[in-house]
């Protein structure tokens, strides 16, 4: 840094302490000698006297990215693309929404981009967003809907707070065959299974999923009830075979099904013949008698598993069944670090906030911190500059959410006592502690 043209800026600015010029060239020398707090102090006093500044804001955004802190850049990033559409102040911003994984954001801001600029290049954009599946579908199965379907989660185990028994099954299950298919082979074990989850909602069932095919780069399919159903007869069975045959076409290959028992009702409980029909298909599907499911793992995850039919419970099918609990005090803890990393934050003590937090599922502590975000942006929008959280602000924040779990658990503490000859629930009843 030039020693002397910051002396001179600094006295220029005794006699002018309003330039605006000269106070956003202090800010550069600063940054460009790694005085991050020396120039965002500056930065803030342009803002203070001009809050529309863009270069100050852009400045701003770049330190808060270089420290992580992608959050807070974002906000001022999307404070400047309201008024600009410079290519290097969306470009930014586009980073900022993939370091947070919003990957439908940060397409929207790179298909800007091209359309103002349709020479633009971006590796990592092409990457991320261009691309999100590499399908080798035979030609019967290139279309549109395939396409759609097969997905590359980004997420891993590490971004998942706690969860670790969870992690461990599949592990077992599907990471380690891809790691040492030799050892798998030798004992005449197959890489991939069924898994079902049932728990609470909002406990991470869905998020496991996607880590899960994220942790061994494999293709991921998220099957809701409406990529199945069909009004006419016949097509709902065809819709499921043909995702099953999309994932066993694209090994290694995570099926995930949502509220799985909106598609594996117990059939006694079904009256339509159609809906034992599509319950058929599912098993026959699970069981590759006809088909080879190598390669292919299937999770499936619940609130109600006592709604399931009870052939699905049969080895072969989902023959690990997994209870995922709201996280403990340890996984609160890591939730609430990975939840607040990247966004504003002072002197927050993740211990204390994870006991006052007991019984809180992962959505809930998801609510606490939109909660106590919201209330420090009603406190930012005075001068533009985001307000850091404190241990206050989330603790006041879990005071006015209240844990969605205890419902659950007051509907499954009866299903657990008095219907379950099979042992089926029985880490219910060690979590309520009513069995050790």
């Amino acid at each position: 840094m030039n020693e002397d043209l910051l002396k001179s800026l600094l006295e220029a600015l005794q006699f002018s302490p309003n330039n605006i010029p000269l106070k956003l060239q202090v800010a550069k020398l600063y940054i460009q000698n790694n005085e991050v707090a020396m120039a965002e102090s500056f930065l803030t006093e342009i803002l203070d006297l001009d809050r529309n500044h863009i270069d100050a804001k852009f400045e701003l955004a770049k330190i808060y990215f270089k420290q992580g802190k992608y959050a807070p850049a974002e906000i001022v990033l999307e404070e400047i693309a309201e008024t600009s559409s410079d290519e290097k102040h969306l470009e930014l911003l586009c980073y900022c929404y993939l370091h947070q994984d919003d990957l439908s954001k940060a397409k929207d801001i790179y298909i800007n981009i091209i359309n103002q600029n349709k020479s633009y290049k971006n590796e990592d954009f092409d990457k991320k967003l261009k691309v999100n599946a590499t399908p080798t579908l035979d030609d019967d199965f290139v279309d549109d809907d395939a396409l759609q379907f097969l997905k590359k989660p980004t997420i891993k185990f590490k971004d998942i707070g706690g969860m670790d028994k969870v992690k461990d099954e599949i592990a077992l299950k599907i990471i380690k065959p891809l790691q040492h298919p030799e050892l798998y082979k030798a004992y005449g074990k197959k890489i991939g299974g069924g898994i079902l989850l049932y728990g609470p909602p909002g406990c991470g069932k869905t998020h496991i999923a996607r880590a899960t095919a994220g942790e061994i780069n494999a293709n991921f399919i998220n099957v809701s009830i409406n990529d199945i159903l069909d009004m006419w007869i016949g097509n709902s069975e065809k819709n499921l075979h043909e995702i099953f045959e999309i994932a066993r076409r694209n090994t290694p290959c995570v099926i995930f099904f949502d509220e799985i028992d909106a598609l594996g009702a117990n059939r006694s409980d079904v009256n339509k013949s159609s809906g034992r029909t599509i319950i058929n298909q599912f098993l026959s599907e699970l069981d590759g008698l006809n088909n080879d499911n190598d390669g292919v793992l299937i999770l499936g995850a619940t609130n109600t598993p006592w709604h399931l039919d009870p052939a699905f419970r049969r080895p072969g099918r989902f023959d690990r069944i997994i209870f995922v609990s709201p996280p403990d005090l340890e996984a609160r803890k890591a939730i609430f670090a990975i939840k607040l990393n990247g966004k504003p934050t002072e002197i927050v003590d993740t211990s204390e906030i994870a006991k006052k937090s007991d019984q809180f599922s992962g959505a809930d502590i998801n609510a606490v911190i939109d909660v106590a975000i919201e209330q420090k942006l009603t406190e930012s929008f005075k001068d533009g500059i985001p307000k850091p959280l404190k241990s206050r602000d989330i603790v006041k924040a879990i005071k006015k959410v209240k844990p969605s779990t205890k419902e659950w658990f007051s509907s499954a503490k009866n299903y657990a006592l008095y219907a379950n000859d099979s042992g089926l629930y029985d880490e219910v009843l060690t979590y309520l502690k009513i069995k050790k």
